[in-house]
């Protein structure tokens, strides 16, 4: 996928454990989990602005482009 998430760098960065960024956002650590791995399709505004509020950074310090393959819209599509 050519977004690339890079939360649990900035995690470590702010030593921050996922669990206590859940609470503070008001989101599942299951949610956070999927967000950081990247297997989420999209993530509110709403949402990503209160993390940015929580690690005190910015979006793009979050998210990055790649170059790479798309990602097929069949989830059985291999």
């Amino acid at each position: 996928m050519p977004i690339i998430v890079t939360l649990d760098v900035m995690l470590a960065r702010r030593k921050m454990r996922s669990r206590e960024l859940a609470e503070r956002v008001g989101i599942t650590e299951a949610n956070l989990s999927l967000l950081k791995s990247g297997k989420v399709r999209g993530v509110r505004f709403d949402t990503l602005a209160r993390i940015c509020e929580a690690l005190q950074c910015q979006p793009g310090d979050l998210l990055s482009w790649e170059p790479g393959p798309e990602p097929a819209d069949d989830p059985d599509a291999p």
